[in-house]
């Protein structure tokens, strides 16, 4: 079974080439956080794949496989679409950390039930989450990790020439688990996130126990919630500048584990 061929020559090989090479470019756009989001349409990922895809088309010698058609090609296809998700999943990991912290921050303060739909997935997610997700983004594009990440994209086409991702001595196990161990280490990092506010909210909480027991007249509830609030909101505040360095080390984390995933 053979490359489809129309007829057209060079210009037909070309192309086919070029369309291979959108597949690795595609997967990691539709697993990377904001630009696989759910408000991004389709057609601007895929504008963006082929654009990516020609620059490599361009500047490397990356080939496909001579039968693309075949069952050597098809495995070729799905290692493309395995390292493209790869990568994505590991900005997706480091993504959906402070929404885990907003989740244990908000669940002290009494506002688990102020939910709002998640641009990024579609899904309902704390308002806080909302607020620490626009944050990372904004510290993320700063630093430049998004063009850090498309030169990862990039680089990975030579260290692991298509066709030879899923050879062996290509892309195994060991990375598989260096991808575990990564979304691991943001489970440390969100409690990490939300540990100050966490401990400012158990005195408070235990303050409130505390007259509840002394005062039993004194309505728990309608003392113990506003109480919570304004000392998660000022516990935020005060810890704004902690939460900004834990961002950029979310995101210099995010691209060097992307770094070392296509390590040769």
């Amino acid at each position: 079974m053979l490359t489809p061929d129309f007829g057209l020559g060079p210009l037909e090989a070309e192309f086919w080439r070029w369309m291979f090479l959108m597949t690795r470019i595609g997967a990691a756009l539709f697993a990377a956080p904001f630009f696989g989001a759910a408000n991004v349409m389709p057609q601007v990922r895929v504008i963006l794949a082929g654009a990516i895809a020609l620059l490599v088309a361009n500047w490397t010698g990356a080939a496909m496989p001579a039968h693309l058609m075949s069952a050597a090609g098809m495995l070729a296809v799905l290692g493309e679409v395995v390292i493209g998700l790869a990568l994505g999943f590991v900005l997706q990991f480091a993504f959906a950390t402070p929404t885990i912290a907003a989740e244990i921050i908000s669940g002290g303060m009494g506002m688990g039930l102020a939910a709002t739909v998640d641009p990024q997935n579609g899904a309902r997610s704390p308002v806080l989450g909302q607020y620490f997700g626009v944050v990372l983004l904004l510290v993320f594009f700063a630093m430049g990790g998004h063009l850090q990440w498309i030169a990862l994209v990039v680089k990975s086409y030579r260290v692991f020439p298509p066709g030879m991702v899923l050879a062996p001595g290509g892309f195994g196990p060991g990375h598989f688990r260096l991808i575990l161990g990564f979304a691991a280490g943001m489970f440390a990092t969100a409690v990490a996130i939300a540990l100050p506010v966490s401990l400012v909210l158990l005195l408070v909480q235990v303050l409130t126990g505390v007259l509840s027991r002394s005062a039993p007249a004194l309505n728990l509830f309608a003392l113990g919630l506003p109480a919570g609030i304004i000392a998660g909101i000022a516990a935020l505040i005060a810890s704004a500048p902690l939460f900004t360095d834990h961002m950029a080390r979310l995101s210099s984390g995010a691209i060097a584990a992307a770094a070392r995933l296509i390590a040769p």
